[in-house]
């Protein structure tokens, strides 16, 4: 399993450098969630997953959200 950072509104998943992909194996696997939250809170993104990706089964599973240096939302 890899844990990789998805961006909860585009759905694409965090490969390096501030470079988004919408392919999972692309993504940037992570040691731990405790080290991949730390790196998705540095990226500009507003909220984003923490997911488990399992290649063989093509499965995620949801491990930690938040939110990075993006745009908040705004309320109304």
């Amino acid at each position: 399993m890899n844990i990789i950072i998805e961006n909860a509104e585009s759905l694409k998943f965090f490969t390096g450098e501030g470079l988004w992909s919408k392919t999972a194996t692309e993504g940037k696997p992570y040691a731990g969630t405790a080290l991949a939250c730390k790196a998705a809170k540095q990226e500009s993104v507003g909220k984003f997953n923490i997911v488990g990706y399992v290649a063989e089964t093509k499965q995620f599973i949801n491990l930690d959200h938040g939110r990075g240096k993006g745009a908040a939302e705004v309320a109304a």
